[in-house]
């Protein structure tokens, strides 16, 4: 079954810039015009991901991100116009697994978008070995089922947070680089800046201490990142 993509823009000729690219790569695209037809149509039917743009008059949208995050952790792929935005973007309060910054190539949004679904959408079944449960302390993660907890506490994490933490707790002595890590969480070619790796590791630590973890991941000046003890804090 295709992936179904709400596609929000105030500016008719992006929607069908982006509609026509998503259609070619045999995606299923719905449009929105504005923030809150955008919840609408979310609410009768979600969406497997969001392309969403932030500068909409009325509701922008990183305001139509946190409505969507009280019900929903659907991907979300940013539209913006400046590139100085990506900390509010992928900031801890408003959970968006990607961005594109306008102009942007409509090869490079359906290349994202692909990553993004691979990371989030079931695949087909393959007669591959199911993935082992991992665990560092008190963290466990299950890649099968796509769950991870801490102590206990189901971690809410986006597609991309759980590739990262899968893969530095597949090898938790290992420090990554910026470009290992983007190598392990995106499929594909795809470039992606080192400030956005820094807040999907942001997002991590603070969704890790916000259950008790202060030792998520270890930073390693001058190289990179590596998992931390994850040990509940006492």
């Amino acid at each position: 079954m295709a992936p179904r993509i709400l596609v929000v823009d105030d500016d008719s000729h992006i929607r069908e810039v982006i509609c026509f690219a998503l259609e070619k790569a045999g995606m299923a695209t719905v449009i929105a015009r504005d923030g809150v037809q955008a919840l609408e149509s979310f609410r009768r039917q979600p969406a497997d991901l969001v392309i969403l743009d932030i500068g909409m008059p009325e509701m922008d949208g990183l305001e139509v991100c946190r409505q969507l995050r009280r019900s929903s952790d659907a991907p979300i792929l940013f539209l913006s116009a400046r590139d100085e935005e990506i900390d509010r973007v992928l900031g801890l309060e408003i959970g968006g697994d990607d961005y594109v910054t306008k102009p942007f190539s409509p090869r490079e949004l359906v290349a994202r978008v692909s990553v993004i679904l691979k990371r989030t959408r079931p695949g087909r079944v393959t007669a591959a070995a199911p993935a082992e449960p991992l665990s560092q302390g008190a963290l466990q993660l299950d890649p099968e089922a796509h769950l991870a907890s801490f102590a206990g506490k189901a971690l809410a994490l986006t597609g991309i947070e759980f590739a990262i933490l899968k893969a530095f707790a597949a090898r938790p002595r290992q420090v990554f680089s910026r470009e290992q890590i983007l190598e392990s969480a995106y499929a594909g070619a795809v470039h992606v800046a080192d400030r956005t790796i820094d807040s999907h590791i942001r997002n991590i630590r603070a969704k890790l201490a916000a259950v008790g973890c202060d030792s998520a991941i270890d930073t390693v000046h001058g190289v990179g990142f590596r998992l931390g003890r994850c040990e509940a804090r006492t």
